[in-house]
């Protein structure tokens, strides 16, 4: 399992991890081994700029999530509001056939609603990026990979919001139950597919050339009893500088891929500490289990927009041209309401993802046997991630444990094996 990138389609997380060299290690004598002074070494190694560098850049997000909140708010006023829904309506109302009318109006509305985000995408996913050093692409390669995600989005998610509202149609106000089954079918083939057809359109993956870093992946997940034959070598440097890892796919998908940021800036101990954290992610099962728990939110969600959507359509319904959940003419409803919704729910959702991801870390450790790999490369989130938040902020914002967690977690380890040979 991994992270999902922006530009990828599918569910499961990658692992986003920047790197320097690998530090002193304290101590061995178990006499002297301090977990709290070990911690501290390593979170010392931040330079005062550096950490004001990543608490700006993450603090920031804080306030993007907000914005971006509004700014969806402004998008369905802009469509139900202005009118902007009601003339899409009645010009794809022209077309013939009952499904070519709706389809239509989706794909129209998809289409529009990214260019009018397009101000705040720039900013979010070019110029904030570059500002803080993360991002290698040129505007021009930026846009192309934008309007790749902006074709798939078109082409793919018109016919998945025309399946929703079949059942919408189809099923009364039981429709979000129905149509949560679909969407747990769909991010099913989604998660089955994204290795192989969506992930190539956007990265050139080959074979890991054979060498001592592939042996050793390949002997940990026979090791872990990870099914795996092959591992996947990603050029991630052409879009950003951080380094990532992932075990993404099912069943006859699955596969083991790492950046080539994380080979080339990484040594032999932190690669070996990434995937030990990648592989724990297969072994324990974290996809499936977030495939479950992300239709559970799914479902939660789309009966929240069930609820509210009523509300609103007896008061606003005729100024705004809606005459029903099911007339198309309330998508932008619908999306501005399931974004209030995972907006709310983003503590929750975070708190999953970022429990599974302690339950890999402390697998990976077991696995790669790397405490200072894992601690040293734990601390190249400052580069994007705050180190050190408050217990409130890492409930709240985070959706991997903080780099102070995890190092802790690795001394705590290490700790705990000072005798082993």
């Amino acid at each position: 399992m991994s992270l999902f990138t922006k530009r990828q389609l599918g569910v499961g997380a990658l692992l986003l991890l920047l790197t320097l060299p690998v530090l002193a290690a304290p101590s061995p004598d178990s006499t002297a081994f301090s977990v709290e002074a070990a911690t501290q070494h390593y979170l010392n190694t931040l330079t005062t700029a550096q950490k004001a560098s990543s608490d700006a850049y993450f603090e920031g997000g804080y306030w993007l999530q907000l914005g971006n909140l509004l700014y969806g708010l402004a998008l369905a006023a802009v469509f139900l509001v202005l009118g902007l829904s009601r003339r899409m309506k009645a010009w794809t109302q022209r077309l013939p056939t009952k499904v070519l009318p709706t389809w239509a109006y989706i794909a129209l509305y998809i289409l529009l609603a990214h260019l009018l985000s397009y101000p705040l995408n720039i900013y979010d996913n070019y110029v904030r990026e570059h500002q803080y050093g993360l991002s290698n692409q040129s505007f021009g390669q930026w846009l192309t990979d934008d309007l790749k995600s902006l074709a798939l989005s078109v082409v793919v998610g018109s016919v998945a919001v025309l399946v929703l509202y079949v059942a919408i149609r189809r099923a009364g106000r039981r429709w979000w139950v129905w149509a949560t089954a679909l969407a747990a079918g769909f991010l099913v083939v989604a998660v089955f597919v994204s290795p192989v057809f969506i992930s190539p359109l956007f990265n050139k993956y080959t074979p890991l050339p054979d060498g001592p870093v592939r042996r050793q992946i390949l002997s940990m997940a026979r090791a872990n009893g990870v099914p795996a034959d092959n591992v996947y070598l990603v050029d991630a440097s052409r879009q950003s500088k951080r380094i990532s890892a992932n075990v993404s796919g099912l069943g006859s998908t699955i596969r083991v891929s790492l950046n080539d940021n994380l080979l080339n800036r990484c040594t032999p101990a932190e690669v070996q500490a990434v995937m030990g954290h990648e592989l724990g992610h297969y072994v324990l099962n974290h996809i499936p289990k977030m495939l479950i728990f992300f239709v559970l939110i799914v479902g939660l969600g789309l009966a929240f927009v069930d609820w509210a959507f009523h509300r609103l359509l007896g008061r606003y319904g005729t100024r705004w041209g809606i005459s029903s959940i099911g007339d198309v003419g309330g998508l932008p409803l619908i999306a501005a309401l399931f974004g209030v919704f995972t907006f709310l729910a983003q503590p929750g959702f975070n708190t999953i993802i970022r429990t599974q991801e302690q339950e890999a870390d402390v697998f990976g450790l077991n696995a790669a046997r790397q405490p200072d790999g894992f601690a040293s490369t734990a601390m190249k989130l400052s580069e994007y991630r705050k180190i050190s938040p408050t217990p409130l902020e890492e409930v709240i914002f985070f959706d991997h444990p903080s780099g102070r967690t995890r190092v802790l977690t690795a001394m705590r380890w290490k700790a705990e094996h000072l005798q082993d040979k």
